[in-house]
């Protein structure tokens, strides 16, 4: 007697089924713990520096998709090149990633350090500039400072307050200073500031610098905008200036951050701690005084398209999310500082 059972057709294999293609942020890690790979020999990202890795490619992807956006709008001028992650140097990020990531930069938090995408015109590809905030220097200082201080005070001084300086001398072997807000609610004028190193067990090695506000002032990018420092900015409409405005800013906290990054920046780094993390960190600097960069400043610097973006992002003021909810402060094309041959690089 014949089978009865009934039997399910074999399906032939179906050999044009396309490959699901990974999302960008899994080649992004992948890229990453390649490279780290090559590195160090072995794959040993910890769990903290998996998370920073996966900060790093959300701040990256939102600053890639809001100078997308602006290329996109310009009416003139527009580079063909879009700006995405098709474009950019993926080999050099991933390395500055794995340093910053190791030294325990955060670009989720604020003020460590910020990301911007520029075009480099010898490979056609976006290199993506890393740009330290205060808080930042202050993290590579302590972790690579040689005698680091037990403390770090930086104030601002106004015409009200009472300050004087004590330096150190053959009758005065610690250096100090004595600093008085008269009234807090009412200190006057900024006139300087000061910041002071303090060695609790070796006090004879505390140090003292006093800045007037000409000095604090000569540590003004050129390139600053009048939303942070005040002052006067021009209302633009069409591309070309119909006007000015006086506007407030952030006068006061942008000459307090000045001296904050002056206070770290004046600790000395230890030979002996440098590793490959702090040379990458060292040629991302580097790359800021690239002559490219320079005149994309200088060329963009009095279009109007150079606005507050640029400086929030130096400055480590905002983190890429708070950058894309306020749309006032992400118009125009950003563009990386170039620190001054002839001044201080902080």
């Amino acid at each position: 007697m014949a089978d009865a059972t009934n039997t399910v057709p074999v399906q032939p294999e179906n050999k044009n089924i396309a490959p699901v293609e990974k999302s960008m942020s899994v080649r992004f890690m992948e890229k990453v713990v390649s490279e780290f790979a090559t590195g160090v020999g072995e794959i040993a990202l910890t769990g903290h520096q998996q998370r920073l890795v996966q900060n790093y490619f959300i701040a990256v992807d939102m600053q890639l998709r809001l100078a997308e956006e602006k290329r996109a709008k310009k009416k003139s001028n527009q580079d063909p090149l879009a700006i995405t992650w098709a474009n950019v140097n993926l080999e050099g990020l991933a390395r500055s990633v794995i340093a910053c990531a190791r030294i325990g930069l955060d670009p989720a938090q604020k003020n460590h350090i910020n990301m911007m995408p520029f075009k480099n015109n010898n490979t056609h590809k976006y290199d993506i500039v890393f740009i330290e905030g205060y808080r930042g220097i202050e993290l590579k200082a302590t972790k690579y400072g040689n005698d680091v201080p037990d403390a770090v005070i930086v104030e601002l001084v106004y015409t009200k307050d009472t300050f004087k300086a004590i330096k150190k001398s053959l009758k005065n072997p610690v250096e100090s200073y004595e600093f008085d807000v008269v009234d807090a609610f009412d200190r006057g004028e900024i006139k300087g500031g000061f910041y002071y190193h303090a060695y609790g067990n070796n006090p004879e090695k505390n140090k003292l610098v006093v800045m007037s506000l000409k000095d604090i002032l000569k540590r003004k990018p050129a390139y600053a905008s009048a939303e942070f420092w005040g002052g006067e900015k021009p209302i633009w409409k069409d591309g070309k200036v119909v006007g000015s405005e006086q506007i407030d800013g952030w006068h006061e906290k942008m000459c307090w951050k000045t001296l904050y990054r002056a206070a770290y920046g004046d600790i000395t780094i230890d030979s002996q701690k440098i590793d490959s993390d702090y040379l990458q960190l060292k040629q991302m600097e580097a790359a800021l005084s690239d002559e490219k960069v320079s005149a994309e400043i200088a060329e963009h610097a009095n279009s109007g398209e150079v606005l507050a973006i640029k400086e929030a992002a130096i400055d480590g003021e905002f983190t890429a999310e708070e950058l894309a909810s306020n749309p006032e402060s992400t118009q125009g094309k950003s563009a990386p500082p170039e620190p001054a041959a002839d001044k201080p690089n902080f």
